[in-house]
């Protein structure tokens, strides 16, 4: 048995694509399906095309509700403070910030909440991470 990838429904691909290119993901492939009315959009993160995010892109309206019952998508980053500082610059609100130096969490546009983990040992504490609080929930 091996891993594919995740599939996540959205509703408005292009601020998912945003998003998720904000979190450092990029296209591997798009496909329309007219006659199911629906695009599917493969992501990876550069060298990890093996872990792959299927985002569902229903053509017609319909309303995704409970995201949060998905669970989360997880993340290794270099530098935890700045992937979140490059997500605040990119208009993405840190729901759970890095205070620890070590973990934070995200949500995309459909309220699919992405866990950001750095890699290796946890870094220092740092302002203004260790004064932020949460914002929503993840």
């Amino acid at each position: 048995m091996k891993y594919l990838h995740t599939m996540v429904r959205v509703t408005d691909i292009e601020a998912s694509l945003k998003f998720y290119r904000a979190l450092g993901l990029k296209e591997l492939s798009r496909k329309d399906y007219s006659q199911g009315r629906y695009t599917l959009v493969f992501l990876a993160a550069d060298g990890d095309e093996s872990a792959q995010v299927e985002l569902t892109h229903n053509w017609d309206t319909e309303i995704y509700s409970g995201g949060r019952n998905f669970g989360h998508l997880a993340y290794a980053v270099n530098n935890i403070y700045a992937t979140c500082q490059h997500l605040l610059d990119q208009g993405v609100i840190i729901n759970r910030p890095p205070r620890d130096g070590r973990m934070a969490f995200v949500r995309s546009p459909d309220n699919i909440s992405i866990e950001l983990l750095q890699a290796g040992p946890a870094l220092p504490p740092a302002k203004p991470w260790i004064d932020m609080a949460n914002t929503g929930v993840w």
